[in-house]
Formats: structure tokens, C-alpha cells, sequence
């Protein structure tokens, strides 16, 4: 069990959670949460949205969907959360400067990847761009750690990416924008992508989160959920 620091709304139906936690963990890598007893069945898989080692806090930024994400946002301080983790495989380190692309939850991944990036590679530089349907939410982070942020609401934040030499791209968002990401950047930049998936186990054990890859069927929680662009076949969607 861990104890939370604080939740709160960050937007209506958007909530920050905070948790007293320490120990090794990747970005793009994810959780199981679990604060209640039986019902619902399943753990919630949400990814680390931010950690500082220093204090001891992981921050998980997620929405309200279901009873579970309901039950984790009536939680408060003190409150105890079962944290089951870190699983996966998350972002590579890369040394050539980074663009970030986010849409919706999206960014949730993302903000680590930037800080831990850029805490690894002072002189680099990380373009984030952060695109929202409606109202824009956890921008501010971004500011604070990354070189230029751009933020789209209401339109399509694949049009706005701009990818220069010898840059690396990382993304995450609904499947939509991905295709688009993987389509829009040249095949010369590497390209990796953090798969949004309804899970069970978390473990790779239910089969319930597979994907078609140029290797055959893989697991997004145990193989992924970060990919390679090539390694995906988009055909039917993923």
C-alpha cells in the first residue's frame, strides 16, 4: 500500500494523484491502482505522468471513465492506494534533441519522458507540442522543463508537428493521431509510440491488450506499451 499526497482536479474530469512512493521506474512505464476491495474486478493501469526521486513522489495523471478512475478521484490525503509495478517497457534513451507529441491524455506519459530527457541531457533541446479537442490541462509542467511548447485546441496537433534534422519523436494519444504521427514523420527519424490499451492483468498473462507487429502478436503492458513505429502494422487499426 501507499500512502497519497494529495488529488486533485486539474480539469473537470481530469485528477492529479500524488503518491508517496520510491524506487526505480522508466518513463512510459505504468501501474496497476487498486483502492478498493472487489468490485470493480480489475486494477486500473495508469501511467507515471511524472516522478521526483528527491522527495519521493509519483504523480499519475488520469480521467474519470469508470467506477474505478471514480472511486481512485473520491480519494484524498492520507488516503492508502494499492500501486502494483512499475510494468513495461518504456521510452529508450535517446541523444539526439527530442520532439514530444501529446494528444488528450495523452500527455500523461510524456512530461517524465521530457524531464528525465532533459535531466540526462542538459544541452539537448525537446520540442513538445500538446494537442486538446477542448479545453487544454497540464501545460504548465511542460513549460517549466521543455525548450517550446506548442499547444492546439480544437484542431489537429499532427499538422503542426515539425521535425527537423536528426531529431527523435516520441507519442502518445488516441490511435488516430498516432497513425498520423507514424504517417506525417519521414522514415529517417526514429519514432516511438506509447500505446493506449484496455488491460486486465497487466502482466502479459490475459492476452486482453495484443497488437499485430512485423514479429507477430505482442502484449502492450509486458512488450510495450512503447513501440517502434516499424514494428506496427496498422492495418484495421491497432
Amino acid at each position: 500500500m501507499a500512502v497519497i499526497k494529495s488529488n486533485y482536479a486539474v480539469e473537470e474530469g481530469i485528477y492529479q494523484m500524488e503518491v508517496a512512493w520510491t524506487g526505480d521506474v522508466r518513463p512510459g512505464q505504468f501501474f496497476m491502482l487498486r483502492a478498493w476491495d472487489r468490485d470493480p474486478l480489475l486494477s486500473r493501469p495508469i501511467s507515471v505522468h511524472d516522478y521526483d526521486a528527491e522527495s519521493g513522489t509519483l504523480s499519475f495523471l488520469y480521467q474519470v471513465k469508470g467506477k474505478g478512475t471514480k472511486l481512485m478521484s473520491e480519494l484524498g490525503p492520507m488516503d492508502a492506494i494499492q500501486l502494483d509495478g512499475p510494468h513495461g517497457n518504456g521510452f529508450p534513451d535517446v541523444k539526439s534533441n527530442l520532439v514530444v507529441v501529446g494528444g488528450g491524455m495523452g500527455i500523461a506519459p510524456l512530461l517524465y519522458a521530457v524531464r528525465d530527457f532533459k535531466a540526462k541531457h542538459k544541452r539537448k533541446k525537446v520540442r513538445v507540442y500538446l494537442g486538446y479537442s477542448f479545453e487544454s490541462y497540464g501545460v504548465e509542467p511542460f513549460n517549466d522543463v521543455a525548450d517550446d511548447v506548442i499547444v492546439n485546441i480544437g484542431g489537429i496537433i499532427t499538422e503542426k508537428v515539425e521535425v527537423k534534422r536528426g531529431e527523435t519523436v516520441f507519442g502518445c494519444g488516441p490511435n488516430v493521431m498516432m497513425r498520423a504521427l507514424a504517417d506525417a514523420v519521414p522514415p529517417k527519424h526514429p519514432v516511438y509510440l506509447s500505446l493506449e490499451k484496455r488491460m486486465a492483468c497487466g502482466m502479459g498473462v490475459c492476452l486482453g491488450c495484443s497488437v499485430k507487429t512485423v514479429d507477430g502478436n505482442k502484449q502492450v503492458c509486458a512488450d510495450g506499451p512503447v513501440f517502434e513505429r516499424d514494428e506496427l502494422i496498422w492495418e484495421g487499426g491497432l
